[in-house]
């Protein structure tokens, strides 16, 4: 198994909320990556969190951009926020690890990157996924045509009725509740297509056209208290890939749960059940010829999936993703003076998709994107 060499870098924390403790309980899978210190607009939050993890805890942000031991901000504030701790974190010459979306605006994501470009710093984005087992090994199967030529995908990403569910009751590790209200208003395309988005985009290129419909079924989620905006909770897009294969990609919190990726080809057909799984298992269906009728075989082969460098999540549900891995790829690859997987191009292609099916409404024209992206290398251990 390959090793990690990367030596320690130091990061600081901004934000810490409900999603701060997933990256918390994952950090500690990554000694080189080293926790200078945290904050948070809310003060009495910054303390519950520096007092829960042991960190360090600063009084203002720009104590955080003042200090030079740092070399990542990790932006974890609320998305609306995004943009504006990003783009303050780069003029202070911070390196940038931004939650998802890059911004909650194509132009203001635009204006990230050439801000990154012009001060030769990178600026990455969440979901880092991609970077998983399950990932790494399924990129590999297409790339060795497991199933023969791709012609066609289908990704789900639905989440049952979270309006329903118990989620007053939700909590943190450092005891923070669930922010049900951010979590309504911001909507379920903008916080999960991202996660088969950008499985899709490493392996088969860049988006050059989608149509898209998205919708708000539920406006008011039956809240006990209104909401200040509305956001889709299912949306589906169809994405034409400058490679010619075509994708559909559904995102909802209505319809049952359900993550499954199926990528079709001319010899069977390769999916696995859950994106938020590291190590979800890989199965690979063949095509067989009956008499005059050809089908998929009942058998399912299953894949072994690439032994990687990184420690295990022990955790359950979705906490069991690696939430720092992206974190920790961005600093090797600043001490290789290489450029991060998950760019801050990559990232920006990712954040026009999704910002294109967020927007979509009800009766959208074919959007043709206006971003490239580079290919992207797979990890050295699944090559």
């Amino acid at each position: 198994m390959p090793k990690l060499e990367t030596s320690q870098t130091n990061i600081a924390l901004i934000g810490c909320g409900f999603v701060g403790d997933l990256y918390a309980a994952t950090l500690r899978l990554h000694p080189a990556l080293h926790v200078s210190g945290i904050f948070d607009r809310d003060a009495e939050r910054t303390e519950r969190f520096a007092k829960h993890y042991g960190y360090r805890s600063y009084k203002s942000l720009g104590e955080v951009l003042a200090d030079d031991a740092v070399k990542i901000v990790v932006n974890l504030t609320n998305p609306s926020s995004h943009y504006e701790i990003s783009r303050a974190a780069l003029a202070a010459d911070k390196h940038v690890y931004s939650e998802k979306p890059l911004a909650m605006h194509l132009e203001h994501a635009r204006q990230l990157v050439a801000l990154a470009e012009s001060r030769n710093l990178q600026l990455s984005s969440a979901p880092c996924s991609l970077l998983g087992e399950t990932a790494q090994t399924f990129w590999k199967a297409i790339r060795e045509s497991a199933v023969g030529k791709v012609r066609l995908v289908y990704a789900e990403l639905d989440d049952g009725l979270v309006h329903k569910m118990q989620y007053h009751q939700w909590k943190s590790q450092s005891g923070t509740p669930w922010p049900w209200k951010d979590e309504f208003e911001v909507g379920c395309t903008l916080e999960h297509a991202g996660y088969y988005l950008t499985w899709l985009v490493a392996m088969f290129g860049q988006v050059q056209s989608l149509t898209a419909f998205s919708s708000s079924q539920i406006p008011d989620k039956q809240t006990e208290s209104p909401l200040n905006t509305t956001a889709p909770d299912f949306s589906v897009a169809c994405l034409r890939f400058t490679s010619g294969i075509v994708a559909r990609l559904t995102c909802g919190i209505i319809a049952p749960h359900d993550h499954t990726l199926r990528v079709i080809g001319d010899e069977g057909v390769i999916s696995t059940p859950d994106c938020w799984l590291y190590e979800s298992p890989i199965h690979i269906q063949r095509l067989m010829t009956l008499r005059r009728k050809t089908f998929l075989t009942p058998w399912r082969q299953r894949v072994r999936l690439q032994r990687s460098p990184y420690q295990k999540v022990r955790r359950t549900g979705a906490a069991q993703m690696d939430f720092a891995r992206g974190i920790y790829e961005m600093a090797d690859a600043l001490q290789h003076g290489r450029t991060p997987r998950l760019s801050s191009r990559f990232s920006l292609h990712v954040n026009e998709i999704v910002l294109a099916i967020q927007n979509a409404g009800v009766d959208s024209p074919t959007y043709h994107c206006t971003t490239t992206v580079d290919p992207v290398q797979p990890e050295a251990w699944a090559s």
